[in-house]
């Protein structure tokens, strides 16, 4: 169990309860992280690059489940697209994430 899993509780559930909902997938690690592995159909937009696709992610009308390494940027992620008003939850790292599909 990581720390974050153990602090906030397990997100497997929300997570699944999300993709039956036909929730997207936001990798937001760095390109380089990116290429070097990633969830396949995962959209790629960096969290540098996120406040620049809101209104893009607004029109797709999905709700969003972000990843990354290791949770941490997911976290700040989903929650900056909660304050645009995008249903988003954070998914942890990616490679955890691609366990619960």
């Amino acid at each position: 169990m990581g720390l974050l899993s153990f602090l906030f509780g397990s997100n497997s559930y929300k997570i699944k309860k999300y993709i039956k909902r036909g929730a997207i997938i936001i990798d937001v690690r760095t390109k380089d992280e990116y290429k070097s592995g990633a969830i396949e159909g995962s959209k790629h937009i960096p969290l540098d690059d996120l406040r620049n696709h809101v209104d893009d992610l607004k029109e797709l009308d999905k709700p969003i489940v972000v990843c990354c390494a290791s949770g941490v940027r997911s976290a700040k992620a989903a929650k900056y697209l909660n304050l645009n008003n995008i249903d988003a939850i954070n998914g942890g790292g990616w490679k955890s994430l691609k366990s619960h599909l």
